[in-house]
């Protein structure tokens, strides 16, 4: 796979298609050479890379390790942002209620949902959990879709207009929570069976399968051709430097035909940008199915919370004609604060804040285990798709993003991940096998600001090891390769991956 600013013929087509630039159009000749250079592989594993601990480029978060670690704002903001990203942290964590209220400028919520604040899901900004014993499914929800049926149907998944179509009756999210008065959609009822996997020294571990279904179904049955897609919360990590990452640089690690012949073909997701109403390159959400921050973000308030924004402008949020006693509650939109429960400035404040939560710094960088892992980490062909390194565009919305050297490690891009992960929902380009590259940036403090250890979409993995031994499809030979390792040398693999 292309591991320079050079695109593959696959790219360049998908660029073109899309009008979307196919080379850095915001750099001088001079500043392309050197970032190109910057952002070459690692080929030395005898010592830490320059500026490699400052993962997140000038912004990086060097505050002590504890449970606040991926909440601070990005340390290169100016005085008055710091101010901007504080409104939006208040706003973050701002439990909404049901309309009538007498707090006017808080009301609205649902009437079905999954939460009353952004926070309640995005636990310390860090990543979900499934329901585990006690705990409840705050932060971990079914996705519901169904195959197209018409013409039109089929031609606005195609032209990016929606990304999935929803069920007729539950719409695209189900809902857990209800206002009073009103029946809650239903209850996610996950069943765990345990596999034994043998690894090439003879150790054997258990990975957990999942199968899902939903119970207590308030509006009668699900669609037969619905599918159900669990969604675990993932960490809001760096949302704005991803977002700042220059286009030409996602499409340049794009090969769709594998014409490199390596297995791995990666494809670019795109979705349309409600700023622009032009199509865009796809960079958040499991499936990579929205544009921007802002976007998630109102997608986010609207079938999670069921706040609506001018972005989302539904005030029943993801209710449907058919769940009529649902639409016939009130909502909470203010005529003397705008035509939304969450109007301009709300969603404006809450966007910023998740743009600049800023990236933690690096630990143990230059430990001879964590340096062992990493070399370990490009040898079995991880780095191909979680790609460590990008140089951020000088046309950044935010100056604090502009011209960044940021380590995510990930290309942004879609990938089969064979049928052990697949969950059989198609969401915009995405199939059913297919999910964007997770950045791992932060992974590494999961259990110390999250308190547990569940990974991957669904937190079906209770550790790092068992999340690698889930890759399947084009990650199969990595994986594979993980298996047929030492103990000390996959030791060594966690440890860098838990330094990030």
């Amino acid at each position: 796979m292309a591991g320079s600013l050079v695109m593959s013929q696959g790219a360049a087509l998908a660029g073109d298609a899309a009008g979307l630039p196919t080379s850095r159009d915001d750099l001088s000749a001079k500043d392309r050479k050197r970032v190109e250079r910057v952002v070459k592989p690692a080929s030395r594993f005898d010592a830490p890379e320059q500026f490699e601990r400052m993962q997140g480029g000038a912004g990086t978060s060097t505050k002590l390790i504890n449970r606040d670690s991926l909440s601070h704002f990005n340390t290169n903001l100016t005085f008055k942002e710091e101010e901007t990203f504080k409104l939006g942290n208040a706003l973050f964590r701002k439990l909404w209620v049901s309309s009538p209220a007498s707090t006017l400028a808080s009301d609205g919520l649902g009437p079905l949902f999954n939460a009353r604040a952004c926070q309640s899901c995005h636990i310390k900004d860090g990543r979900g959990h499934p329901p585990e014993g006690a705990a409840d499914a705050t932060s971990m929800f079914l996705r519901l879709a169904r195959p197209a049926r018409t013409k039109e149907e089929r031609q606005a998944l195609e032209d990016f207009l929606v990304a999935t179509l929803p069920d007729p009756v539950y719409g695209g999210q189900l809902q857990d929570l209800a206002v009073p008065g009103l029946k809650a959609e239903g209850r996610m009822v996950i069943a765990y069976q345990e596999q034994p996997v043998e690894l090439g020294d003879g150790s054997v571990v258990s990975l957990r399968k999942p199968a899902y279904s939903v119970a207590d179904l308030g509006f009668g049955p699900l669609d037969p051709e619905t599918t159900l897609s669990p969604r675990m919360t993932p960490p809001m990590t760096g949302m704005g430097l991803i977002e700042a990452i220059h286009p030409a640089d996602i499409l340049a690690h794009a090969d769709p035909d594998d014409q490199d012949g390596d297995g791995v073909s990666g494809r670019v997701a795109m979705a349309i940008d409600p700023a622009t109403g032009k199509p865009a390159i796809g960079r958040f959400g499991w499936k990579a199915q929205t544009a921007s921050v802002r976007q998630q973000t109102a997608s986010a308030f609207s079938g999670d919370i069921g706040i609506s924004t001018p972005d989302a402008p539904a005030g029943h949020g993801d209710c449907t004609p058919s769940q009529v006693a649902c639409m016939n509650l009130p909502i909470g939109a203010q005529a003397n604060l705008g035509e939304t429960e969450a109007p301009d400035p709300v969603l404006d404040l809450v966007t910023f804040y998740s743009q600049n939560l800023a990236v933690p710094a690096r630990r143990a960088v230059d430990d001879a285990a964590v340096l062992a892992g990493k070399q370990i980490f490009y040898s079995l062909g991880c780095a191909t798709c979680h790609v460590p390194k990008f140089v951020t565009s000088r046309r950044a919305e935010t100056p604090a993003h502009r011209f960044q050297l940021i380590w995510p490690y990930s290309d942004f891009l879609l990938h089969d991940m064979g049928d052990g992960l697949a969950d059989g929902q198609q969401v915009g380009r995405a199939s059913g096998q297919e999910w964007r590259t997770p950045p791992l940036w932060g992974i590494g403090l999961t259990e110390t600001v999250n308190e547990h250890s569940f990974f991957l979409h669904d937190g079906r993995a209770r550790n790092l090891s068992e999340a690698i031994l889930w890759h399947g499809g084009e990650a199969q030979r990595a994986r594979d390769g993980f298996a047929g390792l030492a103990k000390a040398d996959r030791d060594n693999l966690v440890q860098f991956l838990e330094s990030l």
